[in-house]
């Protein structure tokens, strides 16, 4: 959400960052729509005075025994009260078609964000590993599916396309997977574990500007809730409708959660497979801080999840996201991506985002700074530390055998009865 009192004063500023993601000018209809706001305000203000002041008068009037005037007075007010209903409803509206108009814009781009229209213009800023040489590399659909844990038939009976049965291994692995990034973010990089709510409100989607722009991306329930589509919802508004005192600042929560998503702009894209499902679980991180801090926690988060990668000696690259490719809620945004062989590509498997206080202003989150005057709004992070599926797809994908087998990274054996290898049922 964006602070109008910015906009009005720079308004060039404003629409130059709107300009960098692709977007028209609008400045000018934000001020407008600000002004009638304002106008109706000072209308009000100047009517309720009004009333007041010849409520007065009636008295004087009325000791001076001057009837006359006191009925115009009384008059007076009372044309005032019925008025004032109409004005009351002029001013909502206007103060509805103002927030309306603030919460469908994006959040402005960082000065150092690369500027471009799409992923063409998203610039790799480090690799880390070699991908491995595989003769004749399967993709994890057909590596699962041959090992007899891997289940998309069953899973459209049961629930429609989009999802699947994990069995046995493969199911053990993905806890695995789970339990591995849970246990690193909390015992090593200082995150606290959160189990939260995956059913949430309105207010709740608003305020990390899942709505109202993305509403049909999500899962509704029939009471009027929602399912979570990244534990970044429940996360972030852990801090909703509060002031902090600056001293509690940065805080750090992760949550393994499942995730639903309706992916109603995804028709045909990744249709086989676990790379694109309406359930899936992720790790996610989420970063609280002051403004001053948020620059380098965005660096420290985004190493974070790449230390995921690095324990499971899976090759990835790093990348800055361009305007045109970024998140909706995003200042800056740094996508992590995956090698799998299968597809002989790299895919997201993380991405971590600084949103600076533009959800801070939708939840009203501040923090009381231990010097100067009245809270301020803390900036908001969150990040994928990683996704638990396509993390399951890389390691099959990296670690496929030619028997058919998986080798288990050694750094999950811990949490696989110590077993070396998956070779099915």
């Amino acid at each position: 959400m964006h602070d109008i009192k910015f906009i009005r004063d720079n308004p060039q500023g404003f629409d130059e960052g709107l300009a960098k993601r692709g977007l028209a000018a609008q400045a000018a209809a934000l001020v407008a729509l600000d002004e009638e706001r304002r106008s109706l305000i000072a209308r009000l203000q100047a009517l309720q005075e009004r009333r007041n002041a010849a409520s007065k008068e009636i008295g004087q009037a009325m000791g001076k025994g001057d009837k006359a005037k006191a009925e115009a007075l009384k008059a007076e007010v009372a044309r005032i009260k019925d008025g004032m209903p109409a004005e009351e409803e002029a001013l909502k509206a206007a103060e509805a078609a103002l927030h309306n108009a603030l919460a469908a814009i994006p959040n402005l781009p960082a000065d150092d964000v690369p500027e471009g229209p799409d992923e063409t213009a998203n610039v790799e800023i480090r690799r880390h590993g070699r991908p491995r040489g595989l003769n004749m590399a399967k993709q994890h659909f057909e590596i699962g599916e041959a090992l007899g844990l891997m289940d998309f038939e069953t899973a459209a009976k049961i629930s429609g396309a989009r999802f699947v049965v994990l069995k046995g291994a493969l199911a053990r692995l993905e806890r695995a997977l789970g339990n591995f990034m849970i246990d690193l973010h909390t015992r090593e990089h200082g995150y606290t574990e959160v189990n939260p709510p995956l059913i949430v409100r309105d207010e709740t989607m608003f305020g990390t500007a899942q709505l109202p722009k993305f509403a049909e991306d999500q899962f509704h329930t029939t009471d009027g809730r929602w399912l979570i589509p990244t534990a970044e919802v429940s996360l972030t508004n852990l801090v909703r409708e509060s002031v902090l005192e600056e001293g509690a600042l940065p805080i750090r929560v992760t949550a393994w959660t499942p995730c639903f998503r309706s992916e109603a702009g995804a028709a045909g894209r990744d249709t086989r497979g676990m790379i694109r499902q309406h359930q899936f679980s992720k790790v996610e991180l989420v970063s609280i801080t002051a403004p001053e801090q948020s620059g380098d926690e965005h660096e420290r988060m985004t190493r974070c999840a790449e230390e995921v990668l690095k324990r499971l000696d899976l090759p990835y690259r790093t990348l800055t996201l361009s305007t045109g490719d970024m998140g909706f809620a995003a200042r800056k945004t740094y996508d992590i991506e995956v090698w799998l062989p299968g597809q002989n590509a790299y895919r997201e498997i993380s991405s971590c985002s600084v949103c600076g206080d533009f959800q801070a202003r939708r939840m009203d989150a501040r923090f009381r700074p231990k010097e100067g005057k009245g809270p301020r709004f803390v900036h908001t992070l969150n990040g994928s530390g990683v996704a638990v599926g396509r993390a399951l797809i890389a390691v099959l994908e990296n670690y496929q055998n030619p028997d058919g087998s998986v080798t288990i990274p050694e750094a999950l054996r811990p949490y696989m009865n110590n077993e070396t290898t998956i070779k099915g049922l």
